[in-house]
């Protein structure tokens, strides 16, 4: 993952439609917008992820001597258009709204201005990028505000779809809000808690649970978190972890740390009876950690059972996304540049409403009601526009445009959330690491109403378009169609 040149990670097809242009003599400035269209599992808001991982792709965008043999060797490529890959380099500009930030339907998520042959190619890596991340760093959300203040340990490298997506779908969950993960080199390379305890093996391992619990207390005295449900939950395993507590406290040995892991079972049944156990013999601070198939529709029905589970390792159903496993992130054209300077805003027609594309040169501008800090609304915006937030600011529904909101003025603020990360093809955004984008995804999910954030049937925050942007769809929606 480290050392790939992954400039050919692309579709073929982005390669032909560059040489098409090539041989027109066609290499126009031009606006590509990339967004979504819907909010995984029906929920009301994303997190956007993957910035990091474009912002590396880009720096090392350029075409090996080998990339160029392979292109060679298929026959559809003239020397012309493979010299010209020779020298390639991104030469253009992006935008992006950061990592970690609260994210909602059709507003850009990245912007690229560049010529028409660099945006085109770099359109299928980006998408796999921002697609992955954000979905799973969404999904991560919802578990971990489904766990209401539980730590949520990530445990799905096992099952994720090879190493890239379990390594960077476990980057993207913590900036989602968990605590940390199992995937030891997520952990290293991004510098991130790695976590976990023992598996089912280690007590079948040894003749007997005890002395299975017994070795594991001594190699680990600082966090001591055993396994209890291998043979008999309530019979066997959480006596015999009682026991072994008991034993350390004698010993003035007690960790910093401690407490008992169900993987298998009902789990709010035997949480409720295993808090019972240890608070009797005297370990009310004992954590009971749960795991086996978790997401965040069981862990909000576990909870709402009375459940005693402090801590949660969550697995498949977090790092596939398993209830939507894509997230249908799009890259659209949006203008071009003429030779005389003048900027031709692009629209895509459809007959389904939501393919219908913005037109033009955008940004995306974020609206806080100032007493409360909670987001209002998002205001898709031509990029040259400029607001007054003292002046009353008229919001209407695009797609039903009856539908409307005044905010007074002095009672809302704005904040443009699309920033510079490349200018002229050099980087110009520092990346926070990880753990400060998972402190910023915190502070973004705190300004969504409560409403937004449940689980079913949320709250819908508003995507509005400005009055200059929506008379220009409509005068390009009149004169296609």
């Amino acid at each position: 993952m480290d050392n790939r040149n992954f400039t050919l990670l692309t579709d073929f097809y982005e390669l032909t439609m560059m040489q098409g242009y090539f041989q027109n003599n066609t290499n126009e400035l031009v606006v590509f917008d990339l967004f979504y269209r819907q909010n995984p599992d029906d929920g009301g808001y994303a997190v956007c992820a993957g910035l990091a991982q474009v912002i590396d792709y880009i720096k090392s965008l350029h075409f090996d001597y080998d990339d160029i043999d392979y292109l060679r060797g298929l026959d559809t490529f003239s020397e012309e258009f493979l010299d010209y890959l020779a020298s390639f380099h991104f030469t253009g500009d992006l935008y992006a709204i950061p990592e970690g930030t609260v994210i909602f339907p059709q507003e850009p998520l990245i912007k690229v201005v560049a010529p028409i042959m660099e945006a085109q190619l770099v359109e299928t890596a980006l998408l796999n990028l921002i697609n992955h991340q954000s979905l799973i760093a969404t999904k991560a959300a919802r578990v971990c505000y489904a766990a209401k203040g539980g730590g949520v340990m990530e445990f799905g490298l096992r099952r994720a779809q090879g190493p890239d997506a379990g390594t960077f779908g476990a980057r993207a969950a913590v900036i989602g809000g968990c605590i940390g993960t199992s995937n030891v080199i997520c952990a290293k390379e991004f510098g991130i808690p790695a976590l976990g305890t023992h598996a089912h093996s280690w007590i079948m391992s040894f003749g007997d649970e005890l002395t299975a619990f017994r070795k594991y207390a001594e190699l680990y005295p600082q966090n001591t978190t055993l396994l209890v449900d291998t043979y008999d939950t309530l019979r066997s395993g959480v006596p015999h972890a009682i026991q072994i507590f008991t034993e350390l406290r004698e010993q003035n040995k007690m960790p910093e740390k401690y407490g008992i892991r169900l993987d298998s079972g009902d789990l709010a049944y035997l949480s409720k009876k295993a808090r019972k156990l240890l608070d009797d013999a005297g370990f009310p601070d004992a954590s009971i950690c749960a795991s086996s198939d978790l997401d965040e529709y069981l862990i909000d029905s576990l909870l709402s059972q009375g459940a005693c589970i402090d801590t949660w390792g969550v697995g498949t159903n977090l790092i596939t996304s398993k209830t939507t496993p894509a997230f249908g992130g799009v890259y659209k054209l949006a203008a071009v540049k003429t030779e005389n300077g003048t900027l031709i805003p692009k629209i895509k027609l459809s007959e389904n409403p939501a393919k219908i594309t913005n037109p033009g040169n955008k940004t995306v501008y974020r609206i806080y009601d100032k007493e409360t800090g909670k987001i209002r609304a998002d205001y898709i915006t031509l990029a040259d526009e400029v607001f007054d937030s003292s002046r009353d600011l008229m919001l209407f529904d695009p797609n039903a445009t009856w539908k409307k909101t005044k905010l007074a003025g002095g009672s809302y603020e704005m904040k443009e959330i699309l920033v510079p990360v490349f200018k002229n093809g050099q980087c110009v955004y520092e990346t926070p690491s990880v753990m400060e984008i998972q402190k910023y995804c915190k502070e973004q999910l705190d300004t969504l109403w409560e409403e937004t954030r449940r689980l079913v049937n949320p709250q819908e925050v508003y995507v509005d378009l400005s009055d200059r942007l929506y008379e220009m769809k409509e005068e390009l929606l009149n004169r296609y169609h």
